[in-house]
């Protein structure tokens, strides 16, 4: 996820490791996707078209 974020925004993610299984990709400071939330990873391209989105 965080190769395809660089390749298509030409910037690298902040990645903050943790225990617990959180994923969360903020954009701005907006949650834009949550795995606590969902209960699964994000489908990347459709991550990718929601961040493209803002």
């Amino acid at each position: 996820m965080a190769a395809k974020i660089k390749d298509t925004f030409g910037e690298d993610p902040f990645i903050i490791e943790g225990a617990g299984g959180i994923f969360d990709v903020n954009v701005d400071g907006k949650l834009v996707y949550s795995k606590h939330e969902t209960g699964e990873f994000p489908d990347e391209d459709a991550l990718i078209k929601e961040m493209q989105a803002l």
